[in-house]
């Protein structure tokens, strides 16, 4: 009896920690090969939008395609021609919404389609992305928008054309973050190869404002900066972050800085993400959720899988982030349970 005791008490504790794990979202949220996600609550729903990051298309094919912009072009990006959202009310449960965005609808993107950015404004939503990894201001391509009155689309193209498409103050046109300051300002934060600008947009989203001394771009690169801007503000402080490192290396991570204007200046706080070998590496290119109503704080990012040395392969997670009395952001643990279920108040 004593020994039916014991075997039932152990299994009683195994249902309990199965229970809890059934209880949190898990690290990646969703199956599939996802990177740069991006977190927003829309319409009453948490939704994330992803760059479809693989060498291999949906089907398990691996299609080969004439280089049509440098020597160095990317196996990846050849079937990196569409994006896929996901939705969810818990955190814990996401529904698919496959190819809300794809080359078809952009046709001025022949590949290499990524790093979504949703901003809503005016009863739309428009999704930001870049688009054909332009090398130099000889060549096709950059940032471009689409449009949308639902989340998941259907989307269409809102310029037809890229939005920016040209190198400004040494940064390429990609990785866009769109931010609302309590003024009603829309600001446009962007850049790759190490250089960040920052951009007025109009009302209409589709052309930049002069800033009040005439400028149309101001570049606000802090140090260590390499790409993956994003900007969000805590009580009267402003959070701008950016991504550090080799995309494809372990070593990929996210550091911070605090100003007191969307301008900055922004000084280099730290390395707030970053990779654990026992749990994933390169964290990196990430985005920020604050529930609605309350100082509760998430960190929606990317990393590599232990054991898969194939470069594009990432997958999205999820983790708290917290911060210090002081303001500061405390670094992220990142984990394998990923996060606990937190439902949206109506």
């Amino acid at each position: 009896m004593k020994t039916r005791n014991i075997l039932w008490g152990l299994l009683s504790l195994l249902c309990i920690s199965c229970s809890e794990q059934e209880q949190t979202s898990g690290n990646p949220l969703f199956p599939g090969w996802y990177a740069d996600p991006e977190v927003a609550v829309l319409e009453g729903e948490y939704w994330i939008f992803p760059t479809y990051s693989d060498i291999w298309t949906e089907d398990g094919s691996k299609p080969i395609y004439p280089d049509k912009q440098t020597a160095a072009f990317s196996q990846q990006y050849n079937v990196q021609t569409f994006m896929d959202a996901f939705s969810s009310k818990d955190l814990v449960h996401w529904t698919k919404h496959p190819r809300v965005l794809t080359t078809e609808i952009i046709p001025w993107v022949e590949y290499a389609m990524w790093a979504p950015a949703i901003f809503p404004h005016n009863g739309k939503y428009y999704l930001f992305f870049s688009g054909n990894d332009i090398q130099n201001d000889e060549q096709y391509g950059g940032i471009g928008v689409a449009v949308a009155d639902h989340p998941g689309g259907p989307y269409k193209d809102a310029l037809g054309k890229p939005l920016i498409g040209r190198f400004v103050n040494g940064a390429q046109p990609i990785d866009q973050f769109v931010f609302r300051d309590d003024d009603g300002s829309i600001y446009m934060y962007y850049g790759g190869w190490r250089h960040c600008n920052m951009v007025r947009l109009n009302d209409n989203l589709d052309d930049l404002l002069p800033f009040e001394d005439g400028e149309l771009f101001k570049e606000i690169t802090p140090e260590g900066y390499v790409e993956g801007p994003f900007m969000f503000k805590r009580g009267n402080k402003y959070y701008f972050m950016w991504s550090e490192g080799n995309w494809t290396g372990a070593d990929y991570r996210v550091a911070y800085a605090m100003a007191d204007s969307a301008f900055g200046p922004f000084k280099r706080q730290g390395t707030i993400l970053q990779q654990d070998p026992e749990v994933g590496t390169g964290a990196g290119h990430h985005s920020v959720l604050q529930i609605p109503g309350k100082d509760e704080w998430y960190i929606v990012y990317h990393r590599h899988p232990l054991g898969d040395s194939e470069g594009p392969h990432r997958v999205t997670c999820i983790d708290k982030m917290e911060f210090a009395p002081d303001g500061t952001i405390l670094p992220v643990k990142i984990t394998v349970e990923g996060v606990a279920p937190v439902q949206l108040a109506n």
